[in-house]
């Protein structure tokens, strides 16, 4: 009797132990699984020695309605090193700040936290470092593809419609040698009307630009708001970017908005007759766009 009850004992203890073992590698395997997020961020905007806010968004992917999350760490890295660290707040928002010395276009990646149990891919933009007495040209995506026609203002559509799109003849040439001593771009993307989809809508525009070899700029999506532009050119004046002047663009919308604002516009290629505002200069092609200015 009494080996039978040591050799239950025994028994007990080592199926104790055995549950405990597979307990704890199921527990440490799924610590190590990590949860699909998505990541996004924009393109961001300031001066030399002055602070910006560069905001990043986690949500929880594959939810009928993304959902934001809170109290996860963000890094943010500029050429290979964490500047700025920051935590999401309920919505999901982190604010990374960060001080550049130096002008020019300064490319960014922000990533979760290593010890995050949710798994994003990194994500990069560009930080947009400009002088702000440095003349700034703004440009409308449309007037940069060629099969824009008919589109209105909307270059961005859902899918790869807008990535498949040729380039207008000579834009890239003449916009680099626009840029290459002077002008800093402002790229302008218009969503169509019920697409709500910035974040898409950056990602597309930014590829779409560097596959053909377009100079670097900074990209501005607004919505399909008639007004959108104008308030975001109010608010860039108000800002203390004085220097945007000149809009090269090709719907009369476009070219309008700045000719309110007693600003230069031009238009291009060259619409259809009566389709140009009065005050507004016309190029046939890119080529002639630097004649206008």
């Amino acid at each position: 009797m009494w080996r039978c009850g040591l050799m239950t004992v025994s028994f007990r203890k080592a199926f104790f132990f055995t549950i405990l073992f597979f307990w704890t590698a199921t527990t440490v395997l799924s610590a190590a699984e990590k949860v699909p997020a998505t990541l996004t961020v924009h393109d961001s905007l300031t001066a030399p020695n002055q602070s910006v806010a560069i905001e990043a968004t986690l949500t929880r992917a594959g939810l009928p309605t993304e959902a934001g999350l809170g109290g996860e760490s963000m890094e943010l890295l500029i050429a290979g090193n964490v500047v700025a660290t920051a935590m999401t707040g309920a919505d999901g928002r982190a604010v990374l700040s960060y001080t550049p010395k130096a002008r020019g276009v300064v490319p960014f990646t922000v990533r979760v936290g290593a010890v995050s149990k949710f798994d994003s891919a990194e994500v990069g933009a560009n930080l947009a470092v400009w002088e702000r007495r440095s003349p700034i040209m703004a440009i409308e995506m449309a007037a940069l593809m060629q099969d824009a026609v008919g589109a209105g203002p909307t270059v961005t559509v859902p899918g790869n419609e807008a990535e498949g799109r040729h380039p207008m003849p000579d834009a890239a040439e003449e916009l680099g040698k626009l840029t290459q001593f002077y002008y800093n771009l402002l790229y302008v993307v218009v969503l169509e009307k019920g697409v709500d989809d910035r974040d898409q809508a950056n990602g597309q525009t930014r590829r779409w630009l560097k596959d053909r070899k377009f100079p670097v700029g900074h990209i501005l999506v607004l919505p399909s708001d008639p007004e959108a532009l104008g308030r975001r050119l109010d608010e860039l004046h108000a800002s203390g970017w004085k220097q945007l002047k000149i809009g090269v663009g090709r719907t009369k919308a476009f070219a309008e908005t700045f000719l309110q604002r007693r600003l230069e516009a031009v238009m291009v290629p060259e619409p259809a007759k009566g389709d140009a505002p009065r005050k507004a200069k016309v190029a046939r092609e890119w080529k002639e766009v630097r004649k206008k200015m």
